[in-house]
Formats: structure tokens, C-alpha cells, sequence
């Protein structure tokens, strides 16, 4: 929020959310640079532990991809923006628009992990196939993007239950003079 001063007052002015378009571009282009982090992460896992397969130490190689992970957001997310979010001028905030805090952001990490779980998860119960659960998995991104339309505010759920943000902040076009 930024805050502006006319005659004294001082006034609150919320900064306006990107688009769902751009925040799903954001989304997939922040994908494709979380390889490089998870092939570099596995990889050290491999050599530190001397995992010589694939499928030996999966659930440690697992829990380790999945703290970096959130060493990775939870540290970006507090200095303001990934790299992704970066180029696509995207910003994480409080609800007050103040940078976020390591622990919010935290917070922000494992309750976006929404966006994966629940299939995975119902497919378990159902004691279906990994497959079946990866297949449900866009049906549910879908829906999982399409309830900010139910928001006043167009936030996600969970930076909504996390008490975060995300703002546009492409800077203005200059008029050309």
C-alpha cells in the first residue's frame, strides 16, 4: 500500500493484484526455474548421502527437496519477489502491504502446497494409482485458481489463510514527451 498526502491527510491506497493470467504465468515460469533448483538440491543430496538409486533414500532426498524449497520462497518471498515474480512484476505482501516476515513467509510456503495436496491425498484414500492423482492434479489447479472470482479481493486461498498478498507492481508507463 502506499500512501499518499493531500492537504495534511494522509490516505491509504491499496496497490491493485495482477491479473490471474499473469500471476498463472508467473506461476509456470517459476516452475520451469524450480527445476534448476530441485535437479541442483537432488543432486547434492545424492552425493552427500552416496544414493547410488533412484528409489534409495526417497523419502529423506523428499523432505530435503522439500525444505530448499522453502529456503528458496521463504527467503525471496521476505526480500519481496522470486525470480519469476520479478520479471512478470509481481510482489508478495502482507495484508498491510509491508514486506513479509521469514514466518509468514514460511507460512505462505506450506499452505501453498495446496495447490498439489489434495488430489494427491484423494487419490491415496481411493487407493488409486500415483497416476490417477498426478492426472486429477490440473482439474484441480483450475479450480484451485478460479476461486479468487469468488474473492472481493482476487487473492488466492491460501495467501488469504496466510495473511499475504500479491500485488501488481509493473511501473507506470511515462508519457512520451
Amino acid at each position: 500500500m502506499t500512501t499518499e498526502e493531500s492537504g495534511g491527510a494522509t490516505s491509504i491506497t491499496p496497490l491493485p493484484s495482477p491479473s490471474l493470467a499473469r500471476r498463472m504465468s508467473c506461476w509456470v515460469y517459476e516452475g520451469m526455474l524450480l527445476f534448476a533448483v530441485v535437479f541442483i538440491a537432488s543432486y547434492l543430496f545424492s552425493s552427500l548421502t552416496q544414493t547410488r538409486h533412484g528409489l534409495q533414500n526417497r523419502l529423506g532426498q523428499q523432505i530435503f527437496i522439500f525444505l530448499v524449497l522453502g529456503v528458496y520462497f521463504s527467503w525471496f518471498w521476505h526480500k519481496g519477489q522470486t525470480l519469476a515474480m520479478k520479471t512478470w512484476h509481481i510482489r508478495a505482501l502482507d495484508v498491510r502491504g509491508q514486506p513479509l516476515t521469514q514466518l509468514r513467509a514460511w507460512a505462505r510456503y506450506v499452505l501453498s502446497w495446496l495447490w498439489f495436496v489434495p488430489p494427491l491425498v484423494i487419490a491415496q484414500l481411493i487407493q488409486a494409482p500415483l497416476m490417477v492423482g498426478l492426472l486429477f492434479c490440473p482439474f484441480w489447479i483450475v479450480f484451485w485458481a478460479c476461486l479468487t472470482y469468488f474473492r472481493t479481493d482476487h487473492q488466492f486461498l491460501h495467501d488469504y489463510l496466510a495473511g499475504t498478498r500479491l500485488v501488481d507492481v509493473r511501473p507506470d508507463k511515462k508519457p512520451a514527451t
